[in-house]
């Protein structure tokens, strides 16, 4: 096995491919981006993306709903490359001229520039294939859902995209990391993340006698408060467990007890092991914090991902990629997220590895994602295909 850690190859081998594709790239990205489609309604998309492919003489194969698959090269399959198609349920507030035409939906996270990357490492892929056989395969997924849990990640798998697959790798856009530059991490570089939704009712009644009700909204207050404490507690502290609510309603007028409230929110761990000790006390803590109140409690906790854990050797495949085609400045490690991914699936099934992709202008504004406004420097797109696809070949090179 080639030792990535050490190996230093200074002469950049894709961009001489990539540069005469890349204004149609950034076109195909910039027409995603004005027409953003929530998770598995990702029909258009998936249509553009197999009509591009097939123009280039590809086969991509259509998933059940939306997604795709696409081998490029002949022979065994040297790694997998994943790219996620959906956009998010938000308000576009950029003011660019390709902005979102389907209003309250938009890419914030960065998900066309994912999917414009994979498109474009699969024309270059194919075209070097032509000109000399590449020796080995790369199977590139356009995975839909990756935004809602648990994630498209699992329908696809079931739907056998790791089939003869031995690693898998993948990126995500960073607004934190400047534009020429990537973050890797070995080990965890995500969290796991859970959706949560607590849901009381008892007898409501007039603010004046609360001792004749169940006081809901006081009830809620204690479990908002209560329940995130009391499992930073049972928990390993080390493992960052985290409850943060989003949502929380209740009542119609000031003095009047409801009978009916609920909250919303999710529960993120940095440790998979602590992840489902987490789980499994949330039920019991929950209830327990409830009890003095006399409501009833009916809550719904929805698992989501584990942390996304990078293997050792495809980060160092992705690094060594990185320092060639860009520089040897190109690498940066990223703190773990307290982000969950859908990515994460993958990796349960074979090593691999996610890199983030810097986004941010040098000198300009910071954005984080999932932010209405959130600008993505469009040369990351190019950055982002050239390392990929040099990680790609050299993966080919370890068959």
């Amino acid at each position: 096995m080639r030792n990535y850690t050490t190996e230093a190859e200074p002469t950049a081998l894709v961009s001489p491919w990539l540069e005469p594709l890349l204004p149609e790239l950034i076109e195909f990205r910039r027409d995603l981006h004005a027409h953003p489609e929530l998770s598995f309604k990702e029909y258009r998309t998936t249509d553009k993306l197999a009509e591009r492919l097939e123009e280039a003489g590809l086969k991509p194969r259509r998933l059940e709903g939306t997604g795709l698959t696409v081998d490029v090269g002949e022979g065994p399959i040297a790694t997998a490359l994943r790219g996620d198609i959906d956009a998010l349920p938000i308000i576009e507030e950029t003011g660019l001229p390709f902005a979102s035409k389907n209003h309250g939906v938009t890419h914030a996270c960065g998900h066309d520039v994912h999917t414009a990357t994979m498109l474009g490492i699969a024309l270059v892929l194919h075209r070097m294939h032509q000109e000399t056989p590449l020796g080995g395969t790369v199977r590139i997924i356009f995975q839909p859902a990756e935004e809602t849990m648990p994630g498209g990640a699992h329908a696809c798998i079931e739907q056998g995209v790791l089939e003869g697959v031995p690693r898998i790798m993948a990126l995500h856009c960073d607004p934190r990391i400047e534009v020429g530059k990537i973050g890797t991490r070995i080990g965890a570089i995500t969290s796991a993340s859970d959706t949560i939704r607590i849901e009381l009712s008892g007898r409501g009644g007039h603010t004046s006698r609360p001792h004749l009700t169940e006081e809901l909204v006081f009830a809620l207050a204690q479990i908002a408060v209560n329940v995130p404490a009391v499992l930073s507690r049972r928990v390993d502290v080390r493992s960052g467990v985290s409850v943060v609510w989003g949502q929380i309603a209740a009542g119609s007028a000031p003095n009047a007890i409801p009978g009916t409230g609920y909250m919303a929110g999710t529960m993120r761990c940095l440790d998979r092991d602590a992840w489902h000790e987490a789980g499994e006390l949330l039920d019991e803590v929950v209830h327990q914090v409830a009890a003095p109140y006399g409501v009833d409690v009916r809550l719904e906790h929805t698992r989501g991902v584990p942390p996304v854990v990078n293997s050792e050797h495809e980060t160092a495949i992705i690094e060594a990629a990185a320092r060639a085609e860009i520089g040897e400045s190109a690498v940066v490690l990223t703190p773990q997220s307290m982000g969950g991914e859908d990515f994460a699936w993958f990796l349960a099934e074979l090593p691999g590895a996610m890199m983030r992709l810097g986004t941010k202008t040098p000198g300009g504004e910071e954005y984080d994602l999932h932010r209405g406004d959130y600008i993505v420097d469009e040369r990351a797109l190019g950055l982002g295909i050239r390392v990929l696809t040099a990680a790609a070949l050299r993966t080919i090179r370890d068959l």
